[in-house]
């Protein structure tokens, strides 16, 4: 992941802590958008959940909780010891 995969530039901290949306929400929000818009494709690793916590300027159970979020959501599965992938088949996009 190189450094325009994390918040975008004109948004410091993406945003994060402003507003009424849960900041592991928002992280989760950006990390799907990068996932549908090809920057993690099918099958591929994130980065690890400490690196994406200092990237966003979040602390490690905020990232940990945007995981679940995306396992929920069925965008990664997570395989103990070795990290988070990008699903191979993307389900529908929500409302």
């Amino acid at each position: 992941m190189d450094d325009s995969d994390g918040p975008p530039a004109d948004e410091p901290a993406a945003g994060l802590g402003e507003g009424p949306e849960l900041v592991y929400v928002h992280v989760a929000d950006h990390i799907e958008s990068r996932i549908r818009a090809g920057r993690f494709p099918a099958n591929s690793r994130l980065p690890g959940e400490r690196d994406l916590a200092r990237r966003y300027g979040v602390s490690y159970g905020s990232v940990r909780r945007a995981m679940a979020e995306l396992r929920d959501r069925a965008l990664v599965v997570t395989v103990h010891g070795r990290g988070n992938y990008v699903v191979r088949q993307l389900p529908a996009q929500r409302a």
